[in-house]
């Protein structure tokens, strides 16, 4: 083979190898955006704890599992008050429609034990509070502060 032909099939190979490594990446490649937008919750009696307390502005994707036995809900406020200072009922749950500092983003009602659901939502930047309010779950601490950045 002269020098042309080893030059032609050099470039091939190089060419070759670098479209089958591009295509061993595919879907296993990570999406840096879909995982800074996406939030892992944990729900238990009586706790919300998340794999992270913020999130870019944008869709937000949160992944909400019961590891409990009895049903929860998961429901997100934007609220400027602290997750553990919102304005409560009689019953010590929270007024989800009776505050104008309270906006009810999104929620997901009845999530059996054992299960999991996820929902997206589009957040502006601000602070949001996470809980659970069914009744007296507020109350025993069934909350935690989120920042949308």
């Amino acid at each position: 083979m002269n020098l042309r032909g080893r030059w032609w099939l050099a470039v091939s190979m190089v060419v070759g190898l670098a479209l089958v490594a591009a295509s061993c990446g595919g879907d296993d490649a990570p999406d840096v955006d879909a995982a800074d937008g996406s939030v892992s919750a944990a729900l238990a009696d009586y706790s919300i704890t998340l794999n992270q307390s913020s999130a870019p502005e944008g869709d937000v994707l949160f992944e909400v599992t019961n590891h409990a036995e009895q049903v929860h809900e998961f429901v997100v406020l934007k609220t400027d008050l602290a997750e553990d200072a919102l304005p409560t009922d009689e019953n010590g749950d929270v007024d989800e429609a009776g505050d104008p500092g309270i906006e009810i983003m999104g929620e997901i009602e009845d999530i059996e034990g054992g299960t999991s659901q996820s929902l997206t939502l589009d957040l502006d930047a601000g602070s949001y509070a996470l809980i659970c309010n069914l009744p007296g779950h507020y109350a025993e601490g069934m909350h935690t502060d989120f920042t949308v950045e």
